[in-house]
């Protein structure tokens, strides 16, 4: 093509070959055509005959919205249930024919958390929800296997574990009474409030289908516009484009169950609660610098940073807690729906209580047969488990047993050994693909008299699982109860609970995410929805993208803050942070050893960084070098400690592989300490020794305990005047 070509072609990048409309389209029209730079396989049969087709003949045709068979349909957003509040019918073929086929859009890796990490624990019951739950893995004392993966949403095997996204924090408890599945997420809200809608989300946000690009990233204009023109995704939006979206390690992530669960206690009574797991070393995010850098230089930084913690002995806690509400009839908890998976009760009007404490103490030994291969089901439930009307939950329920026939193979993936129960299993399946049992008997139904009658039925006082007899009825409807409709509150209680640290983040991912679509239409439509959150926000992105600051559309309520939302603004426990300990040839070996000591006692991790492998000095003295200039980036550091005047390569010059790295912890809010002659470096670094969060002192114990103390909130986010933008 010619330059004067080139200069006529359209700007490349839009995702489709005509600019769409600010409203939903609802005038009927066939498929848009290809882009001009787009073209298709020949038509031609297997044989490699010529088809009568030609050109477009692969693509879907008609304006309507149609099943596989090609029955039209006029409605697409709503599971059939019985009455507005009631569960699902399983009569619904709509829902199971697209659930059923997205479930099976990808193999063999997941459709949606693709890229995990795991590993094995311990959960230790309190015995606190002894008077709400009769589970037997909550009872006082009890002890319970676990395993848990961690994962990203939308990216591939292959992406990057630091990218803006929401986390998987799934569960499985290998109880004595059978396995249950806790299968959360590290935000407590969600995209959508009915699961038939979930391939549509997850279809807008994986890459665009004829570039497959952008990998594992939101930052593009089919996931804004359809979480534009879908405002129940408002909330669950605004918790990925905050901090949460990009945490700073799988240690420092709370978890979430997102749905509400019923709980029966051993008198038959029952309560309605959620879910929570909260990291007893806080809640904590990487900075947007950290986190691209972190995917440039190091994509496997989260399970990289979870299997180190394990196998350093500085192993990851976590709490588990129960928000606990009355199970009325209208399951409401003060004006908010509790079967709503887009809202969120705040903790400031219904505590969270403590029920037991999980550790991780093992990685895996094999990721394929464990972390790759672990199946959860939020329907491997136990006796005093029940679910809800929840419609995303009830969706749930069918999609994650369907698609593990098709990623795993088969129906018999329970006998896969890191989804084994680790009670008798006398299920009565036979056959299949993968069956590795080799059963004996003759008769695998019941009643049966040729086994002896075995299995037999269990009864309730042999911990039988019985659902809860809750009454339904209603008329078979596809709509949702007029309690779904606020779809801004909670995101406005959300972004007004955040430091003002915390909100620059926000206004800053956003501007970055928007600045990434094309079509201008979808980031102004996206403004709209950010003025019913917060003026001062929209008005922040609006400038950021150079377009006009729209008016709020709905009235808008001042909620009172939650500051258990807030990251911000409290102190945690130092265990297992890291800290590089930066020597050379001129530092005291002996006050090092000291210093990595007292280090390694307050449940922290050293990692000595020197200008080379191996060791430095001499017999006893020797310190083991565990990253080098070359090798480390400030990244994977808490807090820097310089063992004196440390990699001078001229005067009033450091190595430039250093002061990077300390002006990025620098930029990154962290502390930074040093004895000695430290002053010096830090200087020839550019940095001031009495700068917030700096700390320099003659002796090595107290510069230490000063880290230590600045660790504790995580990061000195008063360093600078001006909040650091996302």
């Amino acid at each position: 093509m010619t330059r004067e070509g080139r200069a006529q072609q359209p700007v490349p990048g839009a995702p489709a070959p005509e600019t769409p409309d600010l409203a939903e389209p609802v005038k009927p029209r066939r498929p848009l055509p290809p882009k001009d730079d787009q073209r298709q396989p020949e038509v031609r049969t297997v044989a490699g005959a010529e088809g009568k087709v030609k050109g477009t003949g692969r693509s879907q045709r008609g304006e309507y919205l149609t099943t596989a068979t090609g029955t039209r349909l006029y409605e697409t957003d709503h599971s059939l249930t019985a009455g507005e509040r009631g569960p699902t019918l399983l009569q619904d073929h709509h829902l199971r024919e697209k659930i059923t086929h997205f479930d099976h859009e990808r193999i063999p890796e997941r459709v949606v958390h693709a890229r995990g990490a795991a590993a094995h624990g311990t959960f230790l019951a309190n015995g606190a929800a002894e008077g709400i739950c009769k589970a037997a893995v909550f009872a006082s004392g009890a002890r319970t296997p676990v395993f848990v993966r961690f994962s990203t949403v939308l990216g591939s095997r292959g992406s990057a574990d630091t990218v803006r996204d929401t986390r998987g924090f799934s569960t499985k408890f290998y109880t004595d009474e059978g396995v249950f599945d806790l299968v959360g997420n590290n935000i407590p809200v969600f995209f959508i409030q009915d699961g038939i809608k979930f391939p549509d989300i997850i279809h807008a946000a994986k890459p665009h289908p004829d570039r497959e690009i952008p990998q594992a990233q939101s930052a593009h204009d089919t996931f804004w516009d359809f979480v534009s023109l879908h405002t129940e995704s408002t909330a669950h939006t605004l918790w990925n484009m905050s901090d949460r979206g990009i945490p700073r390690s799988y240690r420092m992530m709370e978890g979430f169950g997102v749905h509400t669960f019923r709980l029966v206690n051993p008198d038959g009574e029952t309560n309605l609660v959620k879910f929570h797991w909260k990291p007893a070393a806080g809640v904590h995010s990487l900075v947007w610098e950290e986190a691209q850098i972190a995917g440039g230089v190091d994509p496997d930084f989260h399970r990289r940073d979870l299997a180190d913690a394990i196998e350093a002995g500085a192993y990851p806690s976590w709490d588990l807690g129960v928000q606990v509400f009355p199970d009325t009839e209208d399951e409401m908890f003060e004006g908010i729906d509790l079967l709503d998976p887009t809202k969120l009760i705040p903790e400031e009007i219904a505590p969270v209580q403590i029920i037991g404490t999980m550790t991780l103490d093992a990685n895996p030994t094999n990721f394929f047969a464990e972390t790759e291969q672990v199946a959860f089901h939020p329907g491997h439930l136990v006796p005093g488990i029940d679910i809800t009307n929840d419609p995303l939950l009830q969706a749930r329920l069918f999609s994650y047993l369907d698609t593990q026939i098709t990623r795993l193979g088969g129906p018999n993936f329970d006998q896969i050994p890191i989804n084994r129960p680790h009670v008798p299993v006398n299920d009565m399946l036979r056959d299949g693909f993968h069956q590795d049992g080799v059963h004996s008997g003759v008769a695998p139904y019941h009643p049966n008299s040729l086994d002896g009658g075995c299995p037999f039925l269990a009864s309730p006082n042999s911990a039988a699982y019985i659902e809860v007899p809750e009454e339904v009825s209603g008329r078979k409807v596809r709509q949702a109860p007029a309690t779904f409709d606020d779809h801004f509150s909670q995101a406005r209680l959300f972004y007004r609970s955040l430091s003002p640290i915390e909100q620059e983040h926000v206004a800053g991912a956003y501007t970055f995410e928007l600045g990434k679509c094309f079509e201008e239409n979808i980031k102004t439509r996206t403004l709209g929805v950010l003025a019913n959150i917060d003026p001062g926000l929209a008005a922040t992105v609006a400038s950021g993208l150079g377009l006009p600051t729209p008016e709020p559309s709905e009235s808008l309520e001042d909620p009172e803050p939650s500051p258990a939302l807030s990251q911000v603004g409290a102190e945690w426990p130092v265990d297992g942070r890291i800290i590089a300990l930066a020597v050379d040839e001129n530092s005291d070996l002996d006050t090092v050893a000291a210093v990595r000591g007292q280090i390694v006692d307050a449940g922290m991790v050293p990692l000595v960084l020197g200008p080379h492998g191996g060791t430095i000095g001499d017999g006893d003295n020797a310190v083991t070098v565990q990253r080098t200039y070359l090798t480390a980036r400030s990244i994977e550091f808490d807090a820097i400690l310089l063992s004196g005047d440390v990699s001078r390569i001229g005067e009033g010059k450091l190595d430039p592989r250093v002061e990077t790295l300390l002006n990025e912890m620098y930029r990154h809010s962290k502390a930074i300490g040093g004895w000695g002659e430290s002053a010096s470096a830090l200087a020839a670094a550019g940095i001031d020794e009495s700068a917030l969060g700096v700390v320099v002192d003659a002796d090595a114990e107290a510069a230490l305990a000063a880290v230590t103390q600045l660790l504790k909130t995580h990061r000195v986010w008063g360093r600078f005047e001006v909040p650091l933008t996302a």
